[in-house]
């Protein structure tokens, strides 16, 4: 398993610290980044949480997919690797 998380429905006007703080309750967090827009700077709704271990990990995606944060249910799953793709 990875340590690398993908969270998705964050809400938009949640900060990093925020997101850190939540999923520190079930391991400890290496890296919290939330997404934004290149253009306007505004949250996409989705980011990354990086667990110190697979145990920190697993426990995140089973207490935390499905919870809500922020009047919004999140979506916490391991992330897939990145993928090329053409930019217009």
């Amino acid at each position: 398993m990875s340590n690398k998380l993908y969270v998705g429905g964050i809400p938009f006007q949640s900060t990093e610290d925020e997101l850190r703080d939540l999923f520190s309750q079930h391991g400890e967090v290496t890296s919290a980044r939330i997404i934004t827009d290149k253009f306007t700077g505004r949250s996409r709704g989705f980011g990354f949480v990086e667990m110190a271990d697979d145990a920190g990990a697993a426990a995140a995606i089973n207490a935390l997919n499905g919870a809500e944060m922020g009047g919004r249910t999140i979506t916490v799953s391991e992330a897939r690797p990145m993928t090329e793709r053409n930019e217009a």
